[in-house]
């Protein structure tokens, strides 16, 4: 008779954080530093926003920095504070420590996006590129994984948050979609990356193991 190990699941193909108490700490506390970030804008004399992006300019490309943890008032604030929970949460699948590299890639190609093409004279702020990043990450990860679990996530993502890539649209005066476009495009890197890195993990682990089953008569 014959006897293995039961088929592994593929690298890559988690839909949920390994540590959700973890992750979901991760995701509060950043969260939470977008509202203390708002409420000393508020409290202090200085202007914190004038801190984010000003397209083409030295002076403003360490806005890439700082963007992102700054918002043009609570409304704007508010509005971001969902998809920032929801998506951070779901992109710590992989463990937090692809979820820093992942938003490092997203942060960084949105940012310099916007510095890039953003119309001249204008202060670029909010974290929505990175939701659109985070977003762009799970609806294409399953895709790259070949994951049926993944892409069922995908589709209820795009369900219920579908109407917000219309934003990588130009066409809505004072929304960056600038942001929202290289935000997402950061997040299909980032995806494409994170995949290749599995399968080249899975690759060399193949190649060093043994027989996994024993045969008897």
């Amino acid at each position: 008779m014959t006897s293995g190990q039961g088929t592994q699941k593929k690298p890559g193909a988690r839909i949920l954080p390994p540590k959700p108490l973890a992750a979901g700490i991760v995701a509060l506390s950043f969260t939470a530093l977008l509202y203390l970030v708002e409420l000393l804008d508020v409290i202090l004399p200085a202007d914190l926003d004038g801190g984010g992006i000003r397209a083409r300019s030295l002076s403003g490309l360490d806005g890439v920095a700082w963007a992102p943890l700054l918002h043009d008032g609570w409304s704007h604030l508010f509005a971001n504070t969902v998809p920032v929970l929801v998506f951070a949460f779901l992109a710590m699948a992989g463990g937090i420590g692809q979820w820093i590299a992942v938003t490092a890639t997203i942060w960084i190609v949105g940012g310099l996006g916007v510095w890039l093409t953003a119309p001249p004279n204008v202060v670029t702020v909010g974290a929505s590129g990175l939701a659109f990043g985070w977003l762009a990450f799970l609806l294409v990860r399953g895709l790259f994984n070949r994951s049926f679990g993944q892409l069922a996530v995908a589709a209820v993502l795009l369900f219920v948050w579908g109407g917000m890539l219309w934003g990588v649209l130009p066409g809505n005066p004072g929304i960056s979609w600038q942001g929202h476009l290289f935000g997402a495009l950061g997040g299909v890197l980032a995806a494409w990356v994170v995949a290749k890195s599995d399968r080249s993990r899975a690759g060399k682990s193949k190649g060093t193991q043994g027989p996994t089953g024993t045969l008897g008569v």
